[in-house]
């Protein structure tokens, strides 16, 4: 293995406990230099109990005093034929137990505003789980009238960077099955600056475009051919006439 098993808590022992340099503990226990400054400040791991890796095997004692007196020597992990061949367990992202009250709000965001995103996806970036996201989608969550929607990134469970990429990968996944995309959901995947510039799509004129407005027909008045009395009175001579006709064949 890379670095040793809890490694955090075996930066909290060597620090408490050697003379070793912030760099070759951050080295050792895969971690950065900044973060084990942090801890032997007290801003890091606060409450974490210190680790033993030369009692639990994981390190000999004439590597840390090699590294004493040298400060550019660098901590070798002792071997451990059991862990050979193991790998990290993947699984949902850690989250802190302070911010694990805000998953719901996190997730309904992110159901509101990218629907485009899977559950899997979902889980993934807030570390969450299938069920707890599909109860919130189904509005079936036992808390669901109280939760409010709060960007994830805002809330610190992940970073805009990556919210950003899931978004992007999920758009282009949707493209590759060919589903068509709205403006909305095409605005979100480009800056403001960008969105405001883009052209509407053209679409289909309604009805009212391609036959115009009845009521403005109406504001028109009638029209001549709706007189019927103007039509069919004809001049008085004309009636004269028929009469002076319809007397000589008498």
């Amino acid at each position: 293995m890379s670095k040793p098993l809890m490694a955090k808590a075996t930066a909290v022992w060597l620090v408490d406990n050697t003379t070793l340099s912030f760099r070759q503990i951050a080295e050792f226990c895969g971690m950065h230099e900044l973060e084990v400054q942090g801890i032997a400040d007290g801003d890091v791991a606060t409450g974490v109990k210190g680790f033993d890796p030369v009692a639990n095997n994981q390190l000999d004692q004439i590597e840390i005093d090699r590294g004493q007196t040298d400060p550019l020597y660098k901590l070798k992990l002792k071997f451990n034929a059991a862990a050979v061949g193991e790998e990290k367990r993947r699984g949902p992202r850690y989250t802190p137990l302070s911010k694990r009250q805000d998953r719901p709000a996190a997730i309904l965001w992110l159901v509101k505003f990218h629907p485009e995103l899977s559950d899997g996806a979902i889980g993934k970036l807030v570390g969450t789980t299938k069920p707890t996201i599909q109860a919130i989608r189904e509005r079936t969550h036992w808390n669901i009238n109280n939760i409010q929607p709060i960007d994830p990134v805002a809330l610190g469970l992940c970073k805009q960077s990556e919210l950003d990429t899931i978004v992007q990968a999920a758009a282009r996944k949707k493209a590759a099955e060919g589903a068509v995309m709205t403006d909305d959901e095409r605005r979100k995947l480009v800056s403001t600056e960008q969105s405001l510039g883009m052209v509407p799509e053209a679409r289909v004129p309604s009805g009212l475009e391609v036959f115009g407005d009845e009521e403005e027909e109406d504001k028109r008045g009638p029209s001549d051919f709706s007189n019927a009395d103007s039509f069919f009175n004809l001049p008085q001579g004309s009636h004269d006439d028929d009469d002076e006709d319809d007397t000589g064949r008498r």
